[in-house]
């Protein structure tokens, strides 16, 4: 008795639920089931893999209510009405529902494989990404110190050629006043004497030799 008024409450809240439900609310539910993936019949139904076989009545009398083609004016109401009771079909059947649940997991497991594969290729793409940014920086800091260095010898320049300039004046007054060596002569075959340098103001000697000859 008491399952019989669970019964009829459920009637009348789904009544009173597609009461208010508007043409283009069936409309799109027409289209999200023609665009379910044709292999898995929980998606039709918007189920979790997990459901039990009374969610699955429940949740097939909502949805084919919804799209029914005597409820639904959408051209292809009819069709998504087959594909709902074939996903419901499948469900209750419990070797079906085994099959697709062992595909699931394959499909999860696959999906798990790829994604590993691609955070592992994310992640080396990163650390390259991170030491060539790295190796950029340096490069920048290379040539910004070597920039500084050329602005700063640039900005020297005539500092350094007065510097010169200077050295060079104070160079050629220190040899003005400095006494020079004499030069030697050469020995002469028609002298028997060699001519010495003397002190300036005071008389040159010759001082004779005899010959090396």
């Amino acid at each position: 008795m008491g399952e019989s008024n669970s019964s009829v409450d459920e009637d009348l809240l789904l009544k009173e639920f597609f009461a208010e439900v508007s043409e283009v609310e069936r409309d799109n539910e027409v289209v999200r089931i023609l665009s379910c993936f044709k292999l898995n019949p929980f998606e039709f139904l918007k189920l979790p893999f997990d459901s039990s076989l009374d969610d699955v009545k429940k949740q097939y009398r909502k949805l084919s209510l919804m799209v029914h083609p005597d409820k639904c004016k959408h051209p292809q109401a009819k069709e998504a009405f087959g594909a709902l009771a074939k996903a419901q079909q499948q469900l209750l059947d419990q070797q079906e529902r085994d099959y697709i649940l062992s595909q699931v997991t394959a499909a999860k497991e696959e999906l798990r494989a790829k994604r590993k594969k691609q955070l592992k290729k994310d992640t080396a793409s990163k650390l390259k990404s991170l030491v060539d940014e790295k190796d950029e920086e340096e490069q920048k800091e290379m040539w910004k110190r070597k920039r500084e260095h050329e602005e700063q010898w640039e900005g020297t320049r005539e500092q350094r050629v007065s510097s010169w300039r200077d050295f060079m004046k104070s160079g050629k007054k220190s040899k003005k006043g400095e006494l020079r060596p004499p030069k030697l002569k050469t020995e002469d075959p028609n002298k028997s004497y060699v001519q010495r340098p003397v002190k300036r103001d005071t008389v040159v000697c010759f001082v004779g030799f005899e010959s090396l000859n």
